[in-house]
């Protein structure tokens, strides 16, 4: 897989979010470009998931994603190549509301700390983007590692 970053903190601001939110429409929400995952799972994006998965919180507690992630912003392209990697890691999600592993929700882990989270249809056919990001907390990446495989 390529893997390859952006630069967006060579872009003033304004232009930044606005080419990048274009870029998103372009490459993940475009109907006539479909995105599957390695074994056939056709994954569905909206243009509204951009500010869910590219803002980041000032205040975890809070959630309030009202920080614009460059770093999360230079992986834009890593979510494509995630899905299509043969050799990324399947885990369960986990529920926070449920306080359980799900086994419709699916993590994928790349790169030792890059994950990409999608909500599975029943027939296991499509696919619905969650978000995706870089993780920051060894211990957050062991547990994921500990949790129950996708299959």
């Amino acid at each position: 897989m390529s893997y390859k970053k952006l630069k967006p903190h060579t872009l003033d601001e304004a232009t930044r979010e606005a080419d990048l939110r274009l870029l998103w429409k372009e490459v993940y929400c475009d109907n006539t470009k479909p995105i599957h995952t390695f074994d056939g799972i056709l994954v569905k994006f909206y243009e509204d998931m951009f500010d869910h998965c590219f803002y980041e919180s000032a205040n975890n507690k809070a959630k309030d994603k009202s920080i614009l992630s460059l770093n999360r912003l230079e992986k834009l392209h890593w979510i494509k190549d995630t899905l299509e990697d043969t050799t990324s890691l399947l885990k369960q999600g986990w529920d926070s509301q449920k306080k359980a592993y799900i086994a419709n929700r699916r993590v994928t882990l790349v790169k030792g700390n890059y994950i990409v989270i999608i909500s599975i249809n029943k027939l296991r056919t499509q696919a619905r983007f969650i978000t995706a990001y870089e993780i920051q907390n060894e211990d957050k990446i062991i547990e994921i590692q500990k949790s129950p495989d996708w299959t």
